[in-house]
């Protein structure tokens, strides 16, 4: 084929060429247009990041519950990132120094710690320190005064004076009515006080109902009645879910109160126990619905209250289209704990915010060893000061149930030391039954700390109530009461208020150093030692050391 004459093409290549350089140009304005945006997205992203130069030997806490065994946090900490994942407990917008200074934040944001450096990141706010004094006591009152202040109000006493009971490690997904009084029966039978008897997961018919199974429960009524008789409070597990292809899937889905995707369709949740769909908590008509039936459910059977799990961050991966415009998935899970205050008989595992109400919360399901035993201090003196003071130490042994699945023998030092741990914290929970699995000398030591936990039972209910006026702790870190004095990275004693020094055994052994701030202490054996010391103490597997401040 013969090329056609170059005078022919003229037009068309003209055409050709204009065409070509107005797509350049083009080209060149959205290169440039991108860049320009990039650029001002990079700007914007560098004003929302806060480098925080440390102070003279400050160090941080804050953020998750979950981290208090590295808190304060040593010179370099990955990335935590609180949009995205609660690890299991509680998740504050927070962060407080030893040096007085803190960190408050409407938004979730993460943070990381380089080099010294707490480095903050947010999508909304620029976040810059404040600074409230010169110690982590003062730190605190002035952020919670501020921004979380204590509600005046305290979860129900019994809390605070008697053991939990929780069926979890011993019956799992089983739950049924006369093992869960068997239960019962034993914890009387071998001395231990009544407190509040917690039903755990499986009780119900499916989730989203909120009638027992009557295949394992023949008299639900019959046994809470008996459950009363005995003097015990009686709680069940519930969680915002809701199964599929039920009655109570089709009714709420009608009623638009069920939680949505992206596309407006109803939102299918992947957690622990499967596939559900779940309730909306930002709506509060579904919410005011929720209670309704949780009304019923304690009119029907006599229940005295509930314990709330689910609602967790780390479960809410899609994309959602919440009834509130203006809510994110942290802001679904801090509505969800919210209904625990509708109840005076609640608990919780994960929140968002709420610091310094009427919520029971307890640190997540631990596992069966001395590890775990170990970050039952740290963890607890961090819910303390991301204001959550009404905190229970998981369950006394562990609440992961995957650790005690095949366990041919027990060891019983540990959970006598995890039963001693518990003893004078703010509240003591059982659910591995020490009756099963110890010796009747050990499990005579569990309820001798049980009733111990009762004994101190008026003055921790005395510190709550000091909690929920001014904010301070009921367990707190040796840092907070006896500031600069050498107890930064203490992980291993506490104060229980201002009078007493705790210093369980968190090992195998019969010895331990004991660290005595300034004044006159007199021990559980009525010994008087004068501070500031440090010393060696004998603990036989009977005893568990506390010191008491002498005013004189």
């Amino acid at each position: 084929i013969r090329r056609p004459p170059r005078s022919t093409l003229f037009p068309y290549t003209t055409l050709f060429r204009s065409i070509n350089l107005t797509i350049m140009k083009r080209k060149a304005t959205l290169l440039f247009l991108v860049t320009f945006v990039l650029l001002l997205g990079a700007v914007a992203q560098e004003k929302l990041k806060t480098v925080i130069e440390p102070l003279q030997n400050e160090r941080w806490w804050g953020g998750f519950v979950a981290l208090g065994n590295q808190m304060p946090f040593n010179d370099h900490l990955r990335m935590q990132d609180m949009s995205r994942n609660n690890m299991n407990n509680q998740v504050v917008p927070f962060m407080l120094s030893s040096e007085g200074r803190y960190i408050w934040a409407e938004n979730p944001f993460c943070f990381e710690v380089k080099d010294g450096q707490l480095i903050i990141y947010s999508d909304s706010e620029k976040i810059e320190p404040v600074k409230a004094g010169t110690t982590l006591k003062e730190a605190l009152l002035a952020a919670s005064a501020k921004h979380f202040p204590s509600s005046g109000k305290i979860p129900e006493p019994t809390f605070f004076s008697l053991p939990q009971y929780n069926t979890w490690i011993e019956l799992m997904y089983d739950q049924n009515q006369e093992d869960i009084m068997n239960y019962a029966h034993k914890a009387v039978e071998n001395g231990f006080p009544q407190g509040v008897f917690m039903v755990d997961d499986n009780w119900q018919r499916y989730y989203g109902n909120f009638d027992f199974k009557t295949e394992r429960f023949p008299d639900p009524k019959g046994m809470t009645d008996e459950l009363h008789r005995m003097g015990f409070k009686v709680m069940l597990w519930v969680a915002p879910y809701v199964s599929p292809d039920s009655p109570e899937f089709r009714e709420l889905e009608a009623k638009g109160y069920l939680l949505k995707d992206k596309n407006g369709r109803t939102a299918i949740i992947h957690w622990w126990n499967g596939y559900s769909a779940c309730y909306d908590t930002t709506n509060p008509e579904a919410m005011n619905y929720l209670k309704e039936q949780l009304k019923a459910n304690q009119e029907k059977y006599g229940i005295d209250g509930f314990k709330f799990d689910g609602g967790d961050v780390a479960y809410m991966t899609g994309e959602y289209t919440f009834h509130d415009k203006n809510a994110d998935v942290n802001t679904f899970m801090e509505k969800w704990a919210e209904i625990g205050l509708s109840f005076p008989y609640n608990e919780l595992r994960a929140s968002w915010k709420l610091g310094g109400q009427a919520l029971v919360q307890r640190l997540g399901d631990k596992d069966y060893s001395w590890r775990a035993t170990q970050l039952l201090i740290p963890d607890m003196t961090a819910a303390g000061l991301l204001g959550h003071y009404y905190t229970c130490p998981d369950m006394v042994g562990g609440g992961q149930f995957g650790a005690f699945l095949n366990v041919k023998k027990f060891d019983e030092e540990l959970i006598v030391r995890s039963c001693q741990v518990h003893a004078l914290m703010p509240m003591m929970q059982f659910s591995v039954a020490p009756w099963r699995i110890l010796s009747k000398e050990n499990v005579a030591i569990c309820a001798k700390y049980a009733h111990l936990h009762q004994q101190m039972g008026d003055y921790i209910l005395e510190l709550a109530k000091h909690a929920s006026k001014t904010g301070e702790p009921i367990v707190r870190h040796m840092e907070y009461q006896y500031p600069h004095q050498g107890f930064i990275d203490c992980k291993d004693q506490f104060m229980l208020g201002d009078k007493y020094l705790v210093a369980p055994m968190l090992t195998s052994g019969t010895s331990r150093t004991v660290m005595l701030p300034k004044g006159r202490w007199k021990d559980d054996r009525g010994k008087v030692f004068k501070g500031p010391r440090t010393m060696t103490i004998d603990v036989p597997l009977e005893r568990l050391p506390y010191f008491e401040k002498l005013t004189k």
